[in-house]
């Protein structure tokens, strides 16, 4: 944020900067969403809604799980939040205690960390490599695992590397956390951001006791919305209803009547297309950054990031600030993600048009040398 802060002061001043820095895609939200949104304010849509959501939200959810994942979710365990924050934020406050902690990968989202620590608990950060698909397993959960774990925090496709959680790990790892008697958090807010032939399954279809956070940010495009889900273990709803409740109210009222249709033909076709377009960037970007001398040892599958390594001597702030200041490109550190060799690496979105991207790659280039 604070290098996005300097980049913005310098387009500001007039200069031409690369913004490679931020996940958000650079393409506007689907215009069946916008006209939806305006027909919302025309309607009056203005006032609170349940805690948990818009019933016929919740319902399309539960039958985007039944389509996408051949998964049966009730709408019931289905809660509608302010933006995937919000369902992370409710969902570790369900499951943890002062005291408590959770297990997660580093490199990882920085704010699983922060939320837990608000709370009083602590992310307990495992280090992992790309031998290790950049993400947990069983062996990673057992070796880890003290007296104050509560549970695991998983993502797939994560950030900052867009790596998959394979099923077969996914599997132990679930095995693991149920004979502790842990929770298992998913986080899933890329999930359908994914380049492969087969799209990966949800966790729902392999267990009914996670929770599972969801965007309507990513994938959708609604990122200024502020709009996300999650999904509950059967049995959970009350409990997730009573302190939704009390956190936020409810999410934006306009936000969900727009969000209904996210799910019509029309916005979905746009969605795929988007897709594949930034399918099509990751695989020019990965070729570009290794001919220019970063490493990028996995192909990231998912989300729109990839997490490149800096040649040896090159500390990531020092490279980050100076390819801001003298070659205006904006990149993220990887000491915004966690401490495994992170001053050793960088993260690049390639949420931005193909030009911009060659132009970018070509800053980031000299900016090495």
């Amino acid at each position: 944020m604070e290098l996005l802060a300097r980049a913005q002061a310098l387009d500001a001043a007039g200069v031409d900067v690369v913004h490679m820095e931020v996940g958000e895609p650079d393409f506007p939200a689907p215009a069946p969403i916008l006209d939806a949104a305006r027909r919302a304010i025309d309607g009056g849509a203005t006032r609170y809604t349940a805690a948990s959501g818009l019933p016929e939200l919740r319902e399309a959810l539960s039958a985007l799980y039944a389509d996408r994942y051949g998964c049966d979710v009730a709408p019931e365990r289905i809660l509608v939040t302010a933006g995937a924050s919000g369902a992370l934020l409710l969902a570790t406050a369900m499951v943890v205690e002062s005291g408590d902690n959770l297990l997660m990968t580093d490199p990882g989202y920085p704010c699983n960390r922060h939320f837990l620590q608000t709370l009083g608990a602590e992310g307990r950060l495992i280090p992992v490599a790309p031998e290790d698909d950049y993400q947990l397993n069983e062996s990673l959960v057992r070796e880890y695992w003290d007296e104050r774990t509560r549970g695991v925090l998983l993502a797939s496709p994560a950030n900052p590397t867009g790596a998959l959680i394979r099923e077969r790990v996914l599997e132990g790892i679930i095995t693991e956390v149920d004979a502790r008697s842990g929770f298992l958090l998913m986080d899933e807010i890329y999930h359908q951001l994914t380049f492969g032939e087969l799209a990966p399954r949800s966790v729902v279809s392999q267990t009914d006791g996670a929770f599972v956070i969801g965007s309507f940010s990513k994938y959708f495009g609604m990122t200024g919305f502020r709009l996300g889900w999650l999904v509950v273990p059967d049995g959970a709803e009350s409990e997730a209803l009573k302190l939704a409740q009390n956190l936020f109210i409810c999410a934006s009222t306009l936000a969900q009547h727009a969000a209904l249709a996210a799910f019509e033909p029309a916005a979905h076709a746009i969605m795929e297309a988007q897709r594949a377009t930034l399918r099509e960037r990751r695989d020019y970007l990965v070729p570009a950054l290794t001919d220019a001398g970063f490493a990028v040892p996995r192909m990231p599958e998912g989300a729109f990031y990839v997490y490149a390594g800096l040649p040896a001597g090159h500390s990531a702030e020092a490279f980050c600030n100076n390819a801001l200041d003298t070659h205006h490109v904006s990149v993220t550190p990887g000491t915004d993600f966690g401490f495994h060799r992170a001053d050793g690496h960088i993260r690049i979105t390639y949420a931005e048009s193909r030009d911009r991207l060659e132009q970018g790659v070509a800053r980031l280039a000299e900016a090495l040398r």
